[in-house]
């Protein structure tokens, strides 16, 4: 595993992160990944170690230092862009007590996700859908038995410059702002190439954030913003430092199983990407969505226009024949003293076989339409049950149906997976076992006449059997097997009991 630096910035004050096209009205999703390497960059400048700098990132053809994009995070939870072959998360892998409750659930809302949920999700795990609720505000997917505030919230704050000899102020400024709520900030992880590096680095990086932490981030810097406290550092190996469960499975376990599988390895990507020429991308597979990135530069001289560039975001899946590295481009204006470097050098993570396994398409096309969304967790049966004594599997049937009323007619009540709706070689569906075929056309006598099954006939009166209701004849007695009543009374009890 390759060492890595985990670090969480406090805002102490509004941050501006505007949009590709510099709207001031309006910011981006989160802190990029070309973004923050280019604050260090400047960082590096005003520290003298340019041209190492420099040397070790965008001018390699195996760069020693990879960053992902600044993510947000509350209290001791880290949100991330998900994976995009993982989420929403499959059917199989959220369990509710209730349906319809899962009905009213967007998990596409929540653009941010807990590591802790995609570390369970990514590793086979299942998703108690009851516990989390996406907020609207912050696109963050958060515990509804903890209530929290927004971990932040886009606001307009409006300004005006002063004159403070003639007290007369020039026309006002509005411009988008990102604030933060207590306790919450953002996070980003550094990767090293190896131990060298991170014995070379580590030092200076940590005086790089600091310095970036005082001076400030994004826009509108010297008007306070994007400031923040002391950063907060975490060493560790790389991927174990945010996703411990994920790092104890080997991506190459499928490989062992079979030696021939040529499938492209998939990664997921933690920052923006732009391809190296050595990079074996497969861009006909994947899960992936392209971003176009432009701005302006800061030098001495005054700024100017960078070239457009089209890059791979943050949460796509690419397949690959090998960890992508990814490339800085030259985005100066033609004819410029210097290069201009925009990093879309990849922080990726291979994803396990495991993902791909979990719910396939051929699975999904066998659920129900309306088991789709997710199903009750507390059905863990697969296959066929043994046949059962009439009256227990009534007793049990009326149980069923109190419990579940929520089931619509012909819903199967096992779980979701293809597994429980089907048997082996395609052949029916054992008595007493869970079938998802609709019910035959006589089930609805059947369920009208289901008291009769339950209790012995003989228990039954008359009129629960006939469904009318009885008068007395004063010259019958009980005993007297001939009477008209007794044999009408015998005659819909078979009737009942051959339904």
């Amino acid at each position: 595993m390759r060492p890595a630096l985990l670090t969480r910035l406090r805002p102490s004050g509004p941050w501006r992160y505007g949009p590709a096209d510099g709207a001031p009205d309006r910011v981006d999703t989160l802190f990029r990944s070309d973004r923050l390497y280019s604050a260090m960059t400047l960082a590096m400048q005003r520290l003298g170690w340019l041209e190492e700098w420099l040397a070790a990132t965008a001018q390699s053809n195996d760069p020693a230092i990879a960053f992902s994009s600044l993510f947000p995070f509350q209290g001791d939870t880290l949100f991330a862009t998900p994976p995009a072959s993982a989420w929403p998360p499959a059917a199989s892998q959220v369990t509710a007590p209730n349906p319809v409750f899962l009905a009213k659930l967007r998990w596409r809302a929540a653009h941010f996700v807990p590591l802790t949920v995609l570390d369970s999700l990514l590793t086979g795990g299942r998703l108690l859908a009851e516990q989390w609720l996406p907020d609207p505000e912050s696109g963050c997917l958060l515990r509804r038995d903890r209530p929290n505030a927004s971990p932040f919230r886009v606001a307009l704050r409006h300004g005006a410059a002063v004159d403070r000899i003639n007290r007369t102020s020039q026309a006002g400024v509005t411009a988008a702002c990102v604030e933060f709520e207590s306790g919450a900030g953002l996070w980003c992880v550094t990767r090293y190439k190896d131990k060298a590096v991170e014995a070379a680095w580590n030092e200076r990086l940590q005086g790089a954030f600091r310095l970036l932490a005082d001076s400030g981030f994004g826009g509108r810097r010297s008007s306070g913003w994007g400031q923040a406290s002391a950063p907060e550092f975490q060493r560790g190996a790389w991927p174990a430092l945010i996703l411990p469960k994920l790092a104890r499975i080997d991506p190459k376990a499928g490989d062992q199983e079979n030696e021939t599988q040529t499938e492209p390895r998939r990664y997921w990507l933690l920052s923006l990407y732009s391809p190296a020429t050595g990079d074996r991308v497969d861009w006909s597979g994947g899960d992936y969505q392209v971003t176009m990135r432009e701005g302006r530069m800061e030098n001495g001289n005054g700024g100017g226009e960078k070239k457009i560039l089209r890059m791979i975001a943050e949460g796509s899946v690419l397949q690959a024949a090998d960890e992508p590295n990814g490339a800085a481009v030259d985005v100066a204006p033609d004819g410029f003293r210097h290069p201009v470097y925009r990093s879309g050098l990849a922080l990726a993570l291979e994803l396990p076989r495991i993902i791909a396994a979990t719910f396939s398409e051929a699975q999904a096309a066998e659920v129900p339409p309306e088991m789709l969304d997710e199903t009750p967790a507390s059905v863990e049966t697969c296959g066929a049950a043994e046949p059962k004594d009439e009256n227990v599997a009534g007793e049990e049937d009326r149980a069923a149906e109190t419990s579940t009323s929520y089931q619509q007619p012909g819903e199967s009540e096992g779980p979701t997976d293809a597994s429980a709706h089907e048997t082996e070689a395609g052949e029916p569906a054992e008595p007493g076992g869970d079938d998802p075929q609709p019910p035959e056309p006589a089930a609805p006598e059947a369920e009208s006449g289901s008291t009769a099954e339950q209790v012995p006939a003989e228990q039954v009166p008359a009129e629960q059997e006939s469904g009318k209701e009885s008068v007395e004849d004063p010259a019958h007695t009980p005993d007297d097997p001939d009477h008209p009543a007794d044999e009408a009374r015998r005659s819909d009890t078979e009737t009942n009991g051959a339904l």
